[in-house]
């Protein structure tokens, strides 16, 4: 009659004390899986992959860790509202696009409420130049793949080439917003420099999309 008392003992010390190591290892893996999404490879450690087109999809979709962010997808709205927060919530107080992508004429523009810099202490993100992007460069609501053959679209860019396309990744101060956002909202993946030298590999590669 004990025989079954001891194994019923001895399989409860065992989940007892592999119960903790299974948490552990799943926490270390929830972890590792959160750094890697904070995060931007190298360009250089893509260069393993031989096949260039392969390599170039691979950098696409490594920068669309940023682009697929919601500090970039939340100025990229399908509709004439904006949206705002990590789950991209239709923008409070209700404003709209407006014809220059600044707001209503008539009504609220972007700039009555974002100013030059992040106000912190009402969490208001702040920039010179803040507005929306034009409705023909809305992301939200499309897949990698779409907006990657969006970007290099003139009609659908802004008119820019590769190389203009290049600069504005890497060089424009309201993209870059995307990494230093202010209080209450998490920066972009990376860094602007590493998502441009990303996005350029991308485009020495060929600009192959995802499929």
């Amino acid at each position: 009659m004990r025989w079954p008392l001891i194994v019923g003992g001895v399989l409860a010390a065992a989940l007892v004390t592999t119960a903790p190591m299974m948490l552990a290892s799943r926490s270390v893996g929830q972890t590792v899986a959160a750094s890697q999404a904070d995060t931007l490879r190298p360009v250089a450690s893509f260069d393993a992959i031989k096949d260039q087109r392969a390599r170039s999809i691979a950098l696409f979709q490594e920068a669309g860790k940023v682009i697929e962010s919601p500090r970039c997808m939340n100025c990229h709205p399908a509709t004439d509202r904006p949206t705002q927060g990590e789950k991209m919530t239709p923008h409070q107080p209700w404003v709209v696009r407006g014809p220059d992508g600044f707001g209503a004429e008539a009504g609220l523009r972007c700039g009555t409420c974002h100013h030059a810099e992040n106000f912190d202490p009402a969490r208001v993100p702040g920039h010179p130049e803040w507005h929306l992007a034009p409705i023909e460069m809305a992301w939200q609501g499309k897949s990698l793949g779409q907006i990657c053959e969006q970007l290099k679209d003139p009609a659908r860019n802004g008119g820019k080439d590769m190389a203009k396309m290049i600069d504005h990744m890497a060089n424009d101060s309201l993209v870059g917003w995307g990494w230093k956002p202010g209080a209450g909202r998490k920066p972009a993946p990376g860094t602007q420099a590493e998502f441009g030298a990303i996005f350029k590999a991308w485009v020495e590669t060929g600009a192959v999309c995802p499929g």
